[in-house]
């Protein structure tokens, strides 16, 4: 058995975690854009978050995940329609894949042997309910962009060639990884990605020989090492479920409303796609808090630069990172409203 690092083991990068975790108690957000170089840890971190997450009930053998029998697709053929206990899927999307394989395509081999139409699921399908992750993002081919935009927005994959026409739901949590000195991201998607976070080295020479103290104890013996973590993954875990069952009765004040959208204003975002995620991103912290019964100014700040610093329009007369300029308003904005 395949085991991964233990995500409560990885050491620093908060806000990475912190922006995973926030996705993990509410899929709404819109999930998450890591850039950073390489050896940072991205993807440790995004495959250390499969087996922290709790498992999903799932009809066995359906090859779209449906929670509910009735929400299996016809092709698949499922005679027996039981539920049962599923990881939470994680699929990654590898570079230079083709569009058959994202969307689906007619299974060859059945049309050969046996001379029927029938439909090959491809990795959209095996992600519905889960975590689609791409590495090196700002690389993929911008047909597989464009394709995966539309059904990020519509929460379905429509297949239509072959003679096929099938349409299946696939509504899952989009994680990108890359760095930025090997290409930009295409605006079209940056603005889909709900949180985005820079990550780099440490800087501090103990954490840095914590990094390698732990990845060999990993390394060494895999087996031990999980145990070692395996409370820490617990309670996690639980808190996450805490999360996700309390988000639904946190209340969201007016003055709260207005403390986002003037903040988004001041920072001069496109749209209302920013205000939306800075709302569930701030609702799904405060769950995480677990002492809240409001979401408050505060939870709106904690989550801010991350819902807000890749929607930010280019200043060129601004070098300062998007993170820094959306700090620098949050003080210029809610110190003028105390």
């Amino acid at each position: 058995m395949n085991l991964n690092f233990p995500f409560t083991a990885i050491v620093g990068q908060d806000e990475m975690k912190s922006a995973l975790i926030m996705s993990a108690i509410d899929p709404t957000i819109g999930g998450v854009l890591i850039f950073g170089s390489r050896g940072t840890g991205k993807s440790t971190a995004v495959r250390a978050l499969a087996a922290l997450l709790p498992p999903i009930t799932a009809i066995k053998n359906c090859p779209v995940n449906s929670s509910e029998a009735t929400q299996t697709p016809n092709w698949a053929n499922l005679k027996v329609k039981r539920k049962t206990k599923i990881p939470t899927p994680v699929v990654d999307l590898p570079l230079g894949v083709t569009e058959d394989r994202v969307t689906g395509a007619l299974d060859i081999e059945k049309a050969l042997t046996k001379g029927e139409k029938a439909f090959q699921p491809g990795l959209l399908a095996k992600a519905n309910r889960g975590f689609l992750y791409i590495d090196e993002i700002n690389l993929l081919e911008d047909h597989i962009v464009d394709l995966l935009l539309d059904v990020a927005q519509s929460g379905e994959n429509l297949v239509e060639r072959e003679g096929l026409s099938v349409r299946h739901a696939a509504r899952f949590v989009l994680i990108g990884s890359g760095n930025p000195e090997e290409g930009e991201l295409r605006p079209q998607l940056l603005d889909r990605f709900g949180l985005a976070v820079d990550v780099g080295n440490p800087q501090d020479v103990a954490q840095r020989i914590e990094v390698i103290r732990r990845r060999d104890g990993f390394d060494q013996n895999p087996q031990a090492f999980s145990e070692e973590w395996q409370k820490q993954e617990s309670n996690l875990r639980g808190a996450i479920v805490r999360a996700q069952h309390l988000i639904h009765r946190l209340q969201v004040p007016d003055q709260t409303l207005e403390d986002i959208a003037t903040l988004c204003a001041a920072l001069g975002s496109d749209g209302l796609r920013g205000e939306l995620t800075l709302l569930r991103a701030a609702r799904a912290y405060a769950a995480w808090d677990n002492k809240a019964s409001d979401v408050t100014r505060n939870h709106v700040m904690a989550v801010a630069p991350m819902a807000l610093q890749h929607r930010l329009r280019r200043d060129p007369l601004d070098e300062t990172s998007g993170r820094l300029r959306v700090h620098r308003v949050m003080e210029q904005v809610f110190a003028s409203s105390k």
